[in-house]
């Protein structure tokens, strides 16, 4: 993990293009509300496909291991939560099959969960799972939306994970809604991002443009998973997708039904198009500052 983003002007020089291609996976799945235990080894069957596929990268969905289950989180935090030290780590055996699946595919596992924080703060937060089997909590959503604000605390903080020289952001879904989260992290040096989400339906055509958007404004890959099926009013649109640094699907699920997208993010393919396309070089420091107000 990185220390907070700072603003840039420029095309930052801290993070080279990576050299090696990466291979990532979107997962799209129904967890049970609730069931943290339960969640985690479904978790970790679905991280072991995509390990089966050739992924060194998994994304699950916002809240995978309780389940993004108002009613649930709110009547039962204790059980629903995983607890983080001050270092950030998270030692719960309920993860166990997780972690195992980390470790037998050589994976890094991006997935959504509760977390309790030393100072009693709860937070909706990406847990990281690296290839050894540690969990810690990577970073903590800053966009809260709607009725989350009645029971998380926002991050402070931004966050970038890196894989095989591949500096890759992470945001939790409405977190993806503001251009400026996206762009923090590309001014920190990410070559991609990474979103795990929840998206109800009904909500399919800002579901697929703001990610896709992210892609493009950035030049960087973007992996967005989703949670999938449920019951109304929690009932979710699945549509999980890897877009290359143009915005455009490599990979994309439908909006039902449990999926693994598999997709590989090419060095040469990011360079080409940060050679094409240099909004990141070529942003000015304040753009739309100074404005003029025109009179009809």
């Amino acid at each position: 993990m990185t220390s907070p983003r700072t603003a840039a002007s420029a095309l930052p020089a801290g993070a080279p293009l990576p050299t090696v291609p990466l291979t990532v996976a979107a997962v799209q799945a129904e967890p049970v509300p609730g069931d943290v235990a339960g969640n985690a080894r479904a978790a970790g069957a679905l991280s072991g496909r995509a390990a089966d596929a050739g992924a060194r990268v998994v994304v699950l969905p916002e809240l995978f291991l309780p389940a993004y289950h108002p009613p649930t989180l709110a009547a039962d935090p204790t059980g629903t939560d995983v607890v983080a030290d001050a270092a950030g780590l998270v030692d719960d055996p309920r993860l166990d099959p997780l972690r195992a699946a980390a470790r037998a595919g050589g994976l890094t596992v991006v997935v959504g969960a509760a977390v309790r924080l030393p100072d009693r703060l709860r937070t909706i937060a990406a847990l990281v799972v690296d290839p050894a089997g540690t969990v810690r909590a990577g970073y903590h959503k800053q966009q809260l939306w709607g009725d989350e604000r009645d029971l998380f605390e926002p991050g402070d903080r931004g966050a970038t994970l890196v894989v095989d020289g591949w500096h890759l952001g992470l945001g939790i879904c409405y977190d993806g809604c503001f251009p400026e989260h996206g762009r923090a992290a590309a001014a920190d040096g990410a070559h991609g991002y990474l979103c795990p989400s929840g998206y109800l339906a009904g909500s399919a055509h800002r579901r697929d443009l703001y990610y896709a958007a992210r892609a493009l404004d950035n030049t960087m890959y973007v992996v967005f998973a989703n949670a999938v099926d449920g019951a109304d009013p929690w009932r979710f649109n699945g549509g999980a997708a890897v877009y290359d640094p143009q915005g455009r699907p490599l990979a994309r699920g439908a909006d039902t039904g449990t999926d693994v997208l598999v997709a590989t993010c090419e060095p040469a393919v990011l360079a080409d198009t940060r050679a094409a396309h240099t909004m990141l070089g070529d942003r000015p420091a304040g753009p739309g500052a100074g404005r003029t107000r025109l009179v009809g």
